[in-house]
């Protein structure tokens, strides 16, 4: 797996943000600058009356395709536990074939995808 943040801010910016944010200096990924707004915008994460980019959240699988697209509002941060439960589900699912249920953690058994138990608690 591997992890990458795109911001529209400048690499200057991510520089002192990595500089005064305690939080930010111990992201352990890459952080990268698209000042063109080009990918966000493929993504579909450029707000065109704010004038800003929302907060977005894509998995892509190892198939190159989509597995997971989260748009949080503005006023909304981000949990960092929750994301990473979700891809932790997702490749669980790449692995077993098992659907994770909600509130799943790893460790806890997956569901079986049956149409005869919808409805089930």
């Amino acid at each position: 797996m591997e992890v990458l943040a795109l911001s529209t801010d400048s690499i200057y910016a991510h520089k002192v943000f990595t500089e005064v944010s305690p939080s930010a200096r111990r992201v352990p990924f890459p952080l990268l600058s698209d000042r063109s707004g080009y990918i966000p915008w493929l993504y579909g994460a450029l707000d065109p009356e704010a004038g800003v980019a929302r907060r977005v959240t894509v998995l892509i699988d190892p198939d190159g395709r989509i597995a997971l697209y989260l748009v949080y509002p503005l006023e909304v941060g981000r949990s960092t536990a929750e994301l990473l439960r979700l891809i932790q589900a997702v490749q669980f699912n790449r692995e077993t074939g098992l659907g994770a249920p909600a509130n799943w953690q790893p460790g806890e058994p997956g569901l079986k995808r049956d149409i005869k138990r919808a409805g089930e608690i």
